[in-house]
C-alpha cells in the first residue's frame, strides 16, 4: 500500500532516488544507528523480526495446502467436471504464487535492499509480480463463480456454453490481462513511482503519485471481479435455498442433509470480502488522500488479501467430502510407494484401494456431475 509506516511524510523526489522522511529520524528508512534512539531501534529490530515470521509461517501454510490440493486435482475426484478441475488448477496455481513467489521476493528485498537508497528497478519488478498475483487470483476466483453459475441455471446447456477451449480462455484472460494492466509497474520512471515499506515490508506503487491510474486499478480488477462473485453465489445460494424449501414442503429432503449453499458459498464470499476489501480500501484511501495509515494496519491489509490463498483451499476444496476421501487414498498410495514397512506398521493397506478408488469414482450421480465445482455438486438436487 502506499504507506511506510506510521509518521512518515510524503515522498522528496529527484532525479535519481526518493528519499523517505521522519521527524522521528526512524530506524526504518535510515541505516545511521547514531541517529536513532537504541531503544526505538530495538522495538523496530523486534517488530521486523515478528513480521518475518508471520510472513514466514504464512507463506509455508499456502504452499502446503496447495501443494496438497495439486496432489488431488491432477487426478480425477467424483463429481468435477474436466472444465472444473481446469479451473481449481488454475486457482491453485495462483494461490500458490503466493507462497512461491510473492513471500519470497518481498523476503529477499526486505533482507537485501538498502534502507537509504530510493526506488529501484528490482522494487519495481517485485511489485509488478505482487500485483499481478493478487489480481490473477480475484480474476481466477470470479471465473470460478462465474463457471458455477452457468452449470447450476444452464445444465443442459452447459457443455455447449462452457466448452473447452471457452474455458481455456477464460482463464488465459485471468492470467493474461493483469499483466499487461499493470505492466506499468515494472518499469522504473514510468507513470507511477515505486517504494519499498519496512511497514509491510512489501514493494508497493506508491499510489497517490498517479491518482487516475490507482482508480482505474480498482475500477477495472477488484470491482468487476466483487460484481460477478457476488451476483453469481447470491443466484445459487438463492436458488438452493428456495429448492431446499420446496423440497421440504413435500417431504423430499432428509431432515439431516447439510445446507450445502451455506456452508460454502457463504464461508467462500465472507472470506473474500474480508481478505480484500481493507486492502483495496487502503489503497483508495492512500492514493486520494495521500495519507499513510498506522504501521501494523498497513502490514495486516498488505498480507491479509495472501491469507485468502490459504482459505481457498479451505472452502473449494477441503469442506467437499470426495476430495477428503481422495486425499486419502492419495496420502495411502503416496505412503505405500515410498515406504511399505512404515505404511504396513501404520495399518495402512493395499486391499483398501479398489474399493475406495471404485467409490470415488462412481459418477453415477447426475446431480453431482451436473452442478460443477465442488461443493455446489448438491445444490441441483435428486428431485
Amino acid at each position: 500500500m502506499a504507506g511506510q509506516g506510521r509518521g512518515l511524510l510524503p515522498p522528496i523526489t529527484d532525479c535519481s532516488r526518493t528519499m523517505w522522511q521522519t521527524p522521528e529520524l526512524s530506524a526504518s528508512n535510515h541505516t545511521n544507528a547514531s541517529d536513532v534512539d537504541p531503544e526505538r531501534l530495538l522495538l523496530l529490530l523486534e517488530h521486523r523480526s515478528l513480521k518475518v515470521g508471520i510472513i514466514t509461517a504464512l507463506g509455508l501454510m499456502i504452499t502446503l495446502g496447495n501443494v496438497a490440493v495439486l496432489l488431488v486435482i491432477t487426478s480425477s475426484v467424483a463429481g468435477w467436471s474436466r472444465n472444473s478441475r481446469y479451473f481449481l488448477l488454475s486457482l491453485t496455481a495462483a494461490d500458490s504464487a503466493f507462497g512461491l513467489l510473492v513471500m519470497p521476493l518481498n523476503l529477499c528485498v526486505s533482507l537485501l535492499k538498502d534502507y537509504t537508497d530510493g526506488p529501484d528497478a528490482l522494487c519495481h519488478v517485485v511489485a509488478f509480480c505482487n500485483a499481478t498475483v493478487y489480481s490473477t487470483c480475484m480474476y481466477t476466483l470470479a471465473t470460478i463463480s462465474l463457471e458455477r453459475y452457468i452449470a447450476v441455471f444452464y445444465p443442459l446447456q452447459y457443455s455447449t456454453l462452457m466448452t473447452r477451449r471457452r474455458t481455456l480462455l477464460l482463464i488465459a484472460f485471468a492470467w493474461c490481462f493483469p499483466p499487461f494492466l499493470l505492466l506499468p509497474i515494472s518499469f522504473p520512471d514510468s507513470i507511477i513511482e515505486v517504494h519499498f515499506s519496512n511497514a509491510s515490508l512489501v514493494c508497493n506503487p506508491s499510489y497517490s503519485t498517479n491518482i487516475a491510474y490507482s482508480l482505474s486499478l480498482t475500477a477495472l480488477i477488484f470491482f468487476p471481479c466483487s460484481v460477478v462473485m457476488t451476483f453469481a453465489n447470491l443466484r445459487v445460494w438463492c436458488a438452493a435455498k428456495r429448492q431446499r424449501l420446496k423440497m421440504r414442503k413435500y417431504g423430499c429432503a432428509l431432515r439431516s442433509r447439510h445446507n450445502v449453499a451455506s456452508r460454502v458459498l457463504v464461508p467462500v464470499m465472507t472470506a473474500y470480502y474480508t481478505c480484500w476489501t481493507p486492502c483495496m480500501a487502503t489503497m483508495i484511501y492512500n492514493a486520494v488522500s495521500g495519507n499513510t495509515v498506522p504501521e501494523w494496519v498497513e502490514f495486516v491489509v498488505v498480507w491479509l488479501p495472501t491469507s485468502n490463498g490459504f482459505l481457498n483451499c479451505i472452502f473449494y476444496f477441503w469442506i467437499n467430502r470426495n476430495f477428503r476421501r481422495k486425499f486419502h487414498l492419495v496420502l495411502h498410495r503416496l505412503a505405500l510407494a515410498v515406504c511399505p514397512k512404515l505404511a504396513s506398521s501404520l495399518g495402512i493397506s493395499i486391499s483398501t484401494t479398489p474399493f475406495e478408488s471404485g467409490f470415488l469414482d462412481n459418477n453415477n450421480s447426475v446431480h453431482e456431475r451436473s452442478s460443477s465445482v465442488s461443493s455446489t455438486c448438491t445444490l441441483v438436487s435428486l428431485a
